[in-house]
């Protein structure tokens, strides 16, 4: 009976540039609870074209008007929240998922306490660096 030959295949450009950005396996627990203000506090990952964002807002809690470059997709994991966005008002409640177009403004109320998990493409440049000052210090 003839042994099989092993092939050895060269890596690929595509292997290799895969090869070179890093897994990352992080319970949320470890995670930093980043306290923006007294009504929010956010956890997030950041992997090389996306990021994975935990927010946690209390009722109340109004996150401003505001748009940026980075596509969004919110999932309501608990609560509602409002959404004043694309010249209406609508309610997303847990179990419903929300896409925000890049550029499009929009403003939230947490109606209840609320946790919502937010996927950027790209990651949130402002968030990384603590450059966003509209979430910080509002009630």
């Amino acid at each position: 009976m003839a042994t099989p030959k092993r092939t050895i295949r060269k890596a690929s450009k595509k292997t290799t540039k895969a090869a070179k950005e890093k897994l990352q396996h992080t319970p949320w627990a470890s995670v930093e609870l980043e306290n923006l203000n007294p009504l929010l506090q956010r956890q997030f990952m950041v992997g090389s074209k996306m990021m994975l964002a935990r927010v946690l807002l209390k009722t109340g809690c109004v996150v401003p008007l505001h748009h940026h470059h980075n596509e969004q997709i919110s999932y309501m994991i608990e609560g509602a929240l409002k959404f004043w966005i694309d010249g209406r008002e609508l309610i997303v409640s847990a179990g419903e998922v929300l896409v925000i177009p890049a550029h499009m403004p929009h403003k939230a109320e947490a109606i209840v306490d609320s946790v919502s998990l937010d996927i950027f493409h790209p990651p949130r440049k402002d968030w990384i660096e603590k450059t966003d000052g509209y979430l910080r210090l509002r009630k």
